[in-house]
């Protein structure tokens, strides 16, 4: 089944960024953050196309030299702070089912997680070619338990999951929860079309990640927690 399907991955890379500039190309340790999403793509068994959405030339030459096609190029209008990734993924999709190359399945890899494998990468396709949904979302454990968080209200406040009974330690917590990690999305074009975004409650298969894989950059802080668990995982390969 997975010979027969066509999925893409594409890499959503704009050139602003608020919270640290120039953010795709910032370098982490040794590459830029860009390249180590395309270094697990293009290792990936069950990818069969790797494309950009970015409207930004440095980025494009930056991926193109390692391969990446980036005839297609993101409109400067989808490129604003208050577009969307669901816009530009849909514009993307237009654009490739005008030249008849629309895929079954889009993975949408952001270069903000760098720590996610090809591994999982192909264990998340597998997940959702053998579901029945045509929507997946990786996920990963929340570090602070719903039981211990509370949402402040006028004049009070109250748990944001509230348990049977009282308990105190965490391993006797029950039920699972998990925050969307942002690391892989997948969808068909039909799905993306009709609900105009990735993920619906109640349609969206969840793929259970680690979370140092799941580990997302959106500032200076995030990058030196990144470079620290890249170095680790060096270490442990020698």
């Amino acid at each position: 089944m997975v010979e027969q399907t066509h999925i893409l991955a594409l890499i959503p890379a704009r050139g602003g960024s608020k919270g640290l500039i120039g953010k795709n190309l910032y370098p982490i340790l040794d590459k830029p953050l860009l390249q180590y999403t395309l270094d697990e793509a293009q290792k990936s068994q069950y990818l069969t196309g790797l494309m950009m959405s970015s409207e930004d030339a440095e980025i494009n030459a930056y991926a193109e030299s390692f391969g990446v096609a980036v005839e297609y190029v993101r409109p400067a209008s989808l490129a604003e702070d208050h577009t969307t990734t669901a816009e530009a993924v849909l514009h993307a999709l237009d654009w490739l089912e005008a030249q008849n190359r629309l895929p079954d399945a889009v993975v949408l890899l952001q270069p903000t997680s760098p720590l996610r494998t090809a591994e999982e990468i192909d264990a998340a396709i597998l997940q959702f070619l053998e579901s029945e949904q045509d929507s997946l979302i990786s996920v990963q454990p929340m570090k602070e338990h719903p039981y211990k968080c509370v949402q402040a209200q006028s004049g009070g406040w109250q748990y944001l999951a509230q348990p049977e009974q009282f308990v105190s330690r965490r391993q006797d917590y029950t039920n699972d929860y998990y925050v969307i990690n942002g690391a892989i999305y997948i969808v068909t074009p039909q799905f993306l079309r009709q609900h105009q975004e990735f993920t619906r409650e109640g349609l969206s298969e969840l793929f259970v990640m680690d979370p140092i894989s799941g580990v997302d950059i959106d500032d200076l802080a995030d990058v030196f927690q990144v470079e620290a668990l890249l170095k680790m995982r060096q270490m442990q390969l020698k």
